[in-house]
């Protein structure tokens, strides 16, 4: 039996008197050194910032998430994208919601935006509306069960294969499984079209240059 569904449904909005700003992007293109340089612009301010990200490495969906991640557990990457996701629930109701309920800023290093690009490449490796709409619905995203505050801003930082890379190579933790140059190149060819799907939501930002002048960007399109 084939069972027809339809919905109309937006993006649930932060209600709250605090903002919401995440940072997207390929590993390498800067995403948690530009979380604590916005954070301290903020503090300058007198602001109150909460740092954050997704996946989060504490607790014990983090820990399982990060032995997957750095190829310690095998899991299928459906369970993976579920466990990212229940991830998720915890962050928004412990964190994230009482940040912004309190008035605070908060800045993370990725948000549902990534299930969207790395859930399609572990599916099916081929962006498209259709594989996108099943990741918005299944991932709480466009649910009518429960669905994740979206950012007041999402930046996506865009960075050369090559200068990712080498910010990887660098890197002291253990390397991830996504972390080699043929799924980076899929994964930008991902948020590429990710952003192109969605211009209202996600503004591209030059990450190349010194760390400064990434910042300045990101403060320039807030203000």
């Amino acid at each position: 039996m084939i069972y027809h569904v339809s919905l109309d449904i937006d993006l649930k909005r932060n209600p709250y008197e605090g903002r919401y700003i995440a940072l997207e992007g390929i590993d390498g293109s800067g995403k948690t050194t530009q979380v604590e340089e916005l954070a301290k612009y903020f503090e300058s301010q007198g602001k109150d910032v909460v740092r954050t990200r997704e996946p989060r490495k504490e607790g014990v969906i983090g820990d399982i998430v990060q032995q997957v991640l750095t190829g310690k557990l095998k899991m299928p990457s459906v369970g993976l994208q579920y466990l990212f996701s229940t991830d998720r629930v915890l962050h928004h109701e412990e964190v994230i919601e009482p940040a912004l309920k309190a008035g605070k800023i908060v800045i993370s290093d990725r948000c549902f935006w990534s299930a969207v690009v790395y859930g399609i490449l572990d599916r099916v490796g081929k962006y498209d509306r259709e594989a996108a709409d099943f990741l918005l619905i299944s991932q709480s995203i466009l649910s009518m069960y429960h669905q994740f505050l979206v950012p007041d801003y999402t930046f996506l930082l865009k960075v050369t294969l090559d200068s990712a890379l080498e910010r990887i190579s660098k890197k002291d933790d253990v390397m991830e499984i996504y972390e080699d140059k043929e799924k980076l190149r899929k994964v930008n060819e991902g948020y590429d079209w990710l952003a192109g799907e969605f211009p209202k939501e996600i503004t591209i930002v030059d990450g190349e240059g010194s760390i400064d002048e990434v910042t300045q960007r990101l403060i320039s399109e807030i203000k």
